[in-house]
């Protein structure tokens, strides 16, 4: 096997010294290649050489608490650049408890030995239970004390995805999941927070801000929520951009899936949320720039705001706190197209 040739006697030794074999490892990465749409002998070769100079690159930490890996599934979508090359070239990904091969103890000695040794960008996808610490926990440990413990030694901390960002849908379920930044916050624990909405998390919002922390070394203007102002901001309306903007402006509202003449107009009595939610969806739009929620006739449930899900269901209609909040804006006038 060509993946043999690229395996140095000192990488080996580390490896057997953890129980692992040239044979596993060689097995691993035919797994995992496919996955990072590599050949094998390219990300043996990739992954050899991140684990050869991994101590020279900026560590990061990725825990999951209260989600569905949604986030997770976003980040190995991205293409530029390719999730490969961020993992394996850009950062030293010391834990990702799906993308790793390694469990149980293994990882265990991984996060104690990073954790002691600080200084890491740690990324939380999932909210953090608030009503008992038994609706999640790793290894025995309430999740909420590892990011406590994790947030103190970090050099920024993300919160991905709705869930991570203001508690998503987990708020709404019996575990009363809160976001990161509540979480800190009540742990008295101040470390400053870059919440990275949307459910799931855009890949080129993440992938972006992490490599504007790692090259700046800074963190970016955040808006009024904690987000990240080149992607979210105060004034990046996705109403604003909306390819069916036009028909809201003629009052062309879409009432029946089922008539072709409405086929493209506005989606505001379908229950859509585009009038008050921030981000750049509609001008960035989603998997590479194909498409976004509105165009291919799905309403925007504002993912990316803090009053996700809680406020904005039912999500098809207009009977939400969110879209009554909208229609009275409406009928005040406040949506009106600015002449250019």
């Amino acid at each position: 096997m060509k993946g043999e040739k690229i395996l140095n006697d000192g990488l080996m030794n580390i490896f057997e010294a953890h129980g692992i074999n040239r044979r596993d490892f060689l097995k691993y990465c035919a797994a995992t290649a496919a996955l990072f749409g590599l050949s094998e002998f390219e990300f043996s070769s990739k992954l050899a050489y991140a684990l050869e100079s991994g101590s020279k690159k900026p560590s990061v930490m990725w825990l999951e608490g209260l989600a569905c890996a949604g986030c997770t599934i976003s980040l190995t979508q991205s293409l530029h650049p390719p999730v490969s090359s961020i993992i394996l070239d850009k950062i030293s990904l010391r834990q990702h408890d799906t993308i790793m091969a390694a469990a149980g103890h293994m990882v265990e000695e991984i996060h104690d030995q990073t954790v002691k040794e600080g200084g890491y960008i740690l990324i939380v996808e999932g909210a953090i239970p608030s009503a008992d610490d038994r609706f999640c926990e790793i290894g025995g440990r309430p999740f909420r004390k590892i990011v406590e413990e994790a947030a103190r030694k970090s050099k920024a901390v993300l919160a991905v995805g709705a869930c991570g960002a203001f508690g998503g849908i987990p708020r709404a379920t019996p575990s009363k999941g809160i976001s990161v930044t509540e979480s800190l916050k009540k742990a008295k624990i101040d470390k400053p927070v870059i919440n990275i909405s949307t459910c799931p998390v855009h890949t080129d919002h993440l992938v972006g801000t992490i490599l504007y922390v790692l090259v700046t070394g800074n963190i970016p203007e955040l808006d009024s929520n904690g987000r990240p102002a080149m992607y979210f901001g105060d004034s990046r309306l996705i109403h604003d951009n909306c390819r069916r903007r036009a028909h809201f402006d003629a009052g062309e509202f879409l009432n029946d899936w089922n008539d072709p003449r409405q086929k493209d107009w506005c989606l505001l009595q379908k229950g859509c949320k585009g009038p008050m939610s921030h981000s750049d969806c509609s001008i960035r739009r989603w998997n590479d720039g194909i498409n976004f929620c509105i165009d291919c006739g799905g309403v925007c449930q504002a993912c990316g705001e803090p009053s996700f899900y809680e406020h904005v269901t039912p999500l098809y209609t207009v009977e939400s706190e969110s879209s009554k909040k909208i229609m009275a804006m409406k009928k005040a006038g406040m949506f009106t197209k600015e002449e250019s």
